[in-house]
């Protein structure tokens, strides 16, 4: 059957409008071409994996069985325009906008503070506007489900799913169901000191004046599309791309015909498993075969023993299509369907399900696959097809392992999958761990079954499939056929565990580590199968009265929590605050729940971040070459290919530097050798980003491997590998405090790293001017300053040529400090050498591999302390982990031992930190600074206190805590009072003696679910250690109008650092806040800013909006006390006829703050704040699954 030699039209419909793609690239995504080619940028790039859901969009198709229109979420970078023939795309921009009308989807997640970066908040909204697509008053459960796919950094949850409540069923809401009252609103006697109070609000919106949700106001399908379903298109469409071939057959004897022809060709439904493979590791198929219009692969047939499901169906489907047979068939026949349905519950999120394949799960055979061992343990077998005709294999333990004698001969496609009923005296069971119930990827998982002889407990198959414990599903069918003809008791349990760690073997380098856990998971799951089955049998089988007859093992009460799998609640949660004094003027903003002031720009995608800026005249794209290595010196680069790549324009390298390259020990660029993997070597620019990533693959570069390689903390303590001399605290003697104390513990704690994960990836478009050097840079960054002074040394330019501007960031949580600057000074290279306007945009792949995170920790601690709990010494001695250069490592030094003492006072410390030198990425400033880290160490401490004097951890905090107006280790003066306040407030409100009381009980009656209840304090001290880092400016203009521009110095990340300041200035003008504006963050605007960083951006930038908007208001009140009766716009007029200056500089000196280290004293912080959380936590003690009750 001949390729044409032409593309044919890719026809579809997006946000109402047609769309005919007559060049249709099989290797562009949806999400690239919204925003390249359509220029709809509401649609976020953030992982490119369909792992985060930024990019969620809803597609809508008529399935050609039932007729009806589907209207399903899908996740945009992962799905191929070329599988869109046919189909209704629909973005953030077509449900609703600020120029048509907001939907109220989007009205509800902005007004209800679902927003704060808003990176995520498109897809956010997409998932619930399909939802409500299909089910206009959800329940509680399908909005969790619908949002499990979807991640959030820096909102939190609780306020993007109250807005979806508001389209809810009414709900019982409180988990204290029947009691009439809501274990939120309890304090230990019910008369918490925040309940007592009037002025405390809980209210953040006002459900009543939301518009309401009309479904007949949607967008309708598009009536051509339906025209095509109709007559469905029947000739193969060919789609030719620059490398590979797209063909789409529109009959079953087509799709076969070509898979005769090209059998090497991967069949692509979902590309949920295709996709990222091809991606990360470079797999290119030069032909794809699409069956997406074969009906055929979507039948499916139900028999009297069993169920046989079209490969084409995704797996959503899969999940209805079980759950009604379920509901049909009696429980005995339906053990295998059920035990999928729990799986396919929690694999992946709703929009890679409603996007995968049956077929493509199956094929794709990943070791960890969810569904395989159950159909493997449940008989489940392949209906395979070609030309030459169909055959039946089992989906087996051979098949899963890929032996050629179980698998699909290449010219075979699967059709369909048989899974029949199970029988009476069978049962099937699923077993699933992972780091959290949705949307993440299973630790191990497994299948069993067993089936008896009828009337007994004897076991006559057993069937145990595991995935996640080695390069594929394993099988232990050895042990199974062991156990063949035993009785199903605790001597078959314990030869069964014994024979299954022996089977199922996990070497020390197992991939993904946590071996010795994965062991434990393998005996643990079939620990609980064996009690679900004695459960299941206890209910056949009678207790035979024949005397001395063997009774069935009974299971104590105590066992049965085993049996209970954590439901998966919706969260619930309230939000309490101070209420405004009842004399405020209305018009005063200050204290009120005021919306994100780009609450509803976030909801509709029309808020601009440095990505969605249009391309300008004449730009190029930069792609980063990084090395390979650890530790290496570099031989050679040959850049000769790459440059011969077609759009490839110049490939940057530290000699086209013209100023600075870093610094010594941490080049922009690397020079001769290389410290860890991911360290930046040069930098390729082409007329695309594709043209630059293909061409960064051609670069050779040729390494000497240099010793000593060092990764931990440990490995660096062995080679005496330190970023800067240690950091030192003492007071007291505390040699001689442990000669006088009753006990003494020592002890240690790690604490891994952590990635930054900002939803919008490191990012940088730098525009050249025509004249003296001039550069417009727009960065996604916490301190433009920086960038501009970066830039300035690397180009060796004059910082006031430079100007940074930052409209918003997608989250930075410390990750956008000193790392932009970088990716800045690189561009703005390409930029003056080229001439062109560069935009750089990091792939996650690559943002995650150069950037460093939060610094791992390895603590050692001693502690000394009397019988009664009081602690008399600490020492505490940390480890950070630095990686490969200095970067933020000293400072985090230094705010660590800072903050190690925490809320509590003892006299004898000594608290020592070093930084490690290693080959890793160099670890950076990350939300806590250091903190987070070392309050675990000291915690640490506190737990073993009490477990050593038999006392409650509460009381080891309560005894040692800070009491009175006192002085820190480094001699800061503080009082404690608000510290007091909160952990007695925190203690009350939580109930938190009635709690423990509880979980005392609880756990005297279940033996393998625990509960554990946990009071923390904390005090927590803001801002840098040095006055200059405190200051801050502020720029304030009144036009002619009335209206005023302000600018300040701080960044908006999601804080709503802009809504805070025009909140200021409000209250300040007395103004409405709807007279106020703030375009972006310049440097051209306010100079010498310093970064939004260490909690105080809002304090000193809005002491110097501020300081503006009073001066402007001195120069005023003349004109006012002449017309006091005048309105705002009058008395600017008046000003400006009386040539009175309506701009104003605003200033903050800053905060006092130093530290000597050498006297070990000084007064580092402007102030503390102070806090107490607590948390109650039920673990399963046999699988390490938990869930935090409250």
């Amino acid at each position: 059957m001949p390729c044409p030699s032409r593309s044919d039209e890719l026809v579809f419909f997006v946000n109402g409008r047609k769309v005919i793609e007559r060049n249709a690239d099989p290797e562009v995504t949806l999400l690239s071409f919204l925003r390249k080619n359509l220029r709809l940028t509401g649609t976020k790039y953030a992982c490119g994996r369909g792992g985060c859901g930024a990019c969620t969009v809803m597609v809508s198709k008529r399935d050609p069985t039932s007729q009806e229109i589907r209207h399903f979420s899908v996740t945009a970078c992962l799905v191929p325009i070329c599988s869109l023939y046919g189909a209704a795309v629909t973005t953030v921009e077509g449900v609703g906008s600020m120029k048509t009308r907001l939907h109220p989807v989007q009205e509800r997640i902005a007004k209800s503070h679902g927003t704060q970066c808003g990176f995520c908040t498109p897809g956010m909204v997409m998932s619930m506007y399909t939802l409500l697509r299909n089910h206009p008053q959800p329940s509680e459960e399908q909005l969790l489900e619908a949002l499990g796919g979807n991640l959030c950094r820096c909102t939190g949850y609780r306020p993007i799913l109250a807005s979806g409540k508001t389209f809810c069923l009414e709900s019982n809401g409180c988990q204290q169901k029947g009691t009439g009252k809501c274990c939120l609103d309890l304090g230990e006697n019910d008369s918490s000191s925040l309940g007592r109070k009037s002025d405390i609000c809980t209210e953040l919106f006002v459900k009543e004046e939301f518009q309401p949700l009309d479904p007949t106001q949607e967008l309708i399908f598009p009536p051509e599309l339906l025209r095509m379903t109709e007559n469905p298109e029947k000739r193969t469409l060919t789609f030719h791309g620059e490398r590979v071939t797209w063909i789409s057959p529109g009959t079953f004897k087509d799709l076969l015909e070509l898979k005769a022809k090209h059998p090497e060709a991967p069949l692509i439904l979902g590309n949920t498993s295709l996709g990222p493979a091809m991606r990360s590791k470079g797999c290119l198929y030069p032909i794809l075969l699409s069956p997406a219009r074969i009906s055929e692969l979507n039948v499916v047939s139900k028999t009297n023993d069993g169920l046989t499901i079209g490969a084409g169906c995704s797996l959503a489907q899969v999940k209805d299509i079980l759950a009604e047979r379920v509901s049909e068939l009696p429980e005995e026949k339906t053990q295998t369907y059920r035990a999928l349905l729990k799986h396919l519950k929690s694999l992946a999120s709703q929009q890679i399900r409603n996007m995968a394949s049956l077929g493509g799960h199956i094929i794709s055979r990943h070791s960890y696959s969810d569904l395989n061992p159950i159909l493997a343990v449940g008989n489940a077998t392949l209906n395979l097809t070609s030309e030459e005709g169909t055959r039946r294999i089992p989906l087996s333990e051979h098949f899963l392992a890929g032996l050629a004698s179980a698998d699909l001969k290449p010219e075979e496609i699967l059709e369909s999958v048989y899974i029949p009923h199970s029988q009476k005296w069978e049962f099937v069971s699923a077993f699933r761990q992972a780091q959290c119930q949705q949307n993440a990827l299973p630790d191990v998982n497994a299948g069993m079954r067993v089936l008896f002889k009828e009337g007994t407990d004897i076991i006559e198959d057993l069937s145990i499939t595991y995935g996640g414990v080695g390069a594929a599903t394993v099988s232990a069918h050895k042990s199974c056929q062991q156990l063949l003809g035993r009785q199903w008791d605790e001597l078959m349990l314990d030869e069964a565990c014994r024979r299954l760690l022996d089977e199922v073997s996990l070497p020390g380098w197992a991939p993904g580590g946590r071996v010795e856990f994965k062991r434990t998971l393998v005996v643990s799951f079939f620990f609980k199968f064996y009690l679900q089955v004695l459960q299941e049998l206890k209910k056949l089988i009678k207790p035979f009265p024949v005397p001395n007859s063997r009774r069935y093992p009974e299971i104590s009460d105590r066992f049965l929590s085993a049996l209970e799998d954590f439901p998966g609640t919706v969260p619930q949660g309230v939000q309490r605050y101070q209420s405004v004094d009842s004399h405020q003027p209305l018009q005063d903003p200050v204290g009120r729940p005021v919306m994100h002031l780009s609450g509803l720009k976030h909801a509709t995608g029309e808020a601009e971040f440095c990505d969605d800026i249009p391309m300008v005249d004449k730009e190029l794209c930069m792609a980063l070459v990084t090395s390979t290595r650890a530790y290496a010196k570099i031989i050679s680069v040959d850049l000769s290919e790459a440059l011969e790549i077609p759009g490839v324009v110049d490939v940057i390298t530290a000699k086209d530097i013209p100023g600075i390259n870093g610094t010594k020990d941490d080049k922009l660029l690397a020079v001769d050798e290389v410290l860890c993997v991911g360290q930046i070597i040069c930098a390729v620019v082409a007329e695309t980003d594709v043209q630059a990533k293909r061409a960064i693959e051609k670069i050779k570069i040729t390494y000497e491997e240099l010793e000593p390689i060092i990764f931990t903390i440990e490995d660096a303590i062995k080679h005496n590998s330190f970023l800067c001399p240690e950091k030192k605290l003492e007071q007291g003697n505390i040699e001689e405090a442990f000669e006088k104390v009753d006990q003494i513990v020592e002890g240690e704690v790690h604490v891994g790293g952590q990635e930054h994960f900002y939803m919008e990836t490191q990012r940088v478009l730098v525009i050249p001017k025509t004249e003296d050097k001039e550069l417009d840079i727009y960065v996604s960054t916490q301190d433009p300053a920086h960038v501009q002074k970066t830039v300035s040394s690397t180009l060796n330019i004059p910082i006031n040529r430079i100007t940074c501007h930052v409209k918003r960031v997608g989250g930075g949580f410390g990750g956008k400090i000193g790392r932009p600057a970088v990716f800045g000074a690189i561009a703005a290279v390409g930029a003056l050498k080229t001439g062109h306007p560069i935009r750089l945009v990091l792939d996650r792949e690559d943002d995650m591999l150069i950037t460093g995170g939060r610094h791992p920790l390895f603590g050692k601690y001693k502690v000394g302390f009397m019988n009664n709990g009081r602690i008399k010494a600490l020492d505490i001695e940390c480890f950070i982990n630095g990686g490969c250069t200095l970067d933020d490592s000293e400072l985090v030094t230094e705010f660590l031992i800072l903050k190690l003492e925490n809320a509590y006072k003892i006299r004898n410390l000594r608290f020592r930190g070093r930084a490690c030198l290693t080959n890793l990425p160099s670890n950076t400033a990350f939300r806590g600074f250091g903190f987070p880290q070392g309050t675990l160490v000291t915690e640490s401490c506190i737990t073993a206190v009490a477990a050593k004097c038999g006392l409650p951890p509460e009381k080891i905090r309560e005894k040692n805590m800070y009491r009175t107006v006192d002085k820190t280790i480094y001699k800061q003066a503080f009082n404690p009072e608000s510290l007091i306040r909160c952990w007695n407030e925190c203690l009350d409100v939580s109930s938190f003696h009635n709690r423990r009381k509880q979980a005392e009980e609880f756990n005297k009656k279940n033996y393998w679910k625990k509960r554990g209840v946990a009071v923390i304090p904390m005090k927590f001290s803001v801002g840098f250690a040095a006055t200059s880092y405190h200051q801050a400016a502020a720029l304030v203009h009144i036009y002619t109008d009335g209206s005023v521009l302000v600018t300040h110095g701080g960044n908006e990340l999601g804080q709503g650092i802009h809504t805070k300041m025009l909140q200021v200035a409000s209250r300040e003008l007395k103004i409405p806040m709807s007279h106020l504006h703030i375009c972006e963050t310049s440097t051209a605007m306010v100079p010498n800013t310093i970064a939004t960083a260490a909690s105080v951006g809002a304090d000193i930038n809005g002491k110097a909006v501020q300081n503006a908007c009073q001066i402007l208001l001195k120069r005023l009140e003349p004109i006012i006390k002449k017309n006091p009766e005048g309105t705002w716009e009058e008395w600017i007029e008046a000003a400006f006829e009386q040539r009175i200056s309506l701009s104003a500089t605003g200033y903050f000196r800053g905060y006092k703050a130093f530290m000597d280290w050498e006297k070990g004293e000084g007064d580092p912080f402007p102030y503390y704040v102070y806090g107490a959380a607590c948390s109650e936590v039920e673990i399963d003690c046999l699988t390490g699954a938990h869930k935090s009750t409250s």
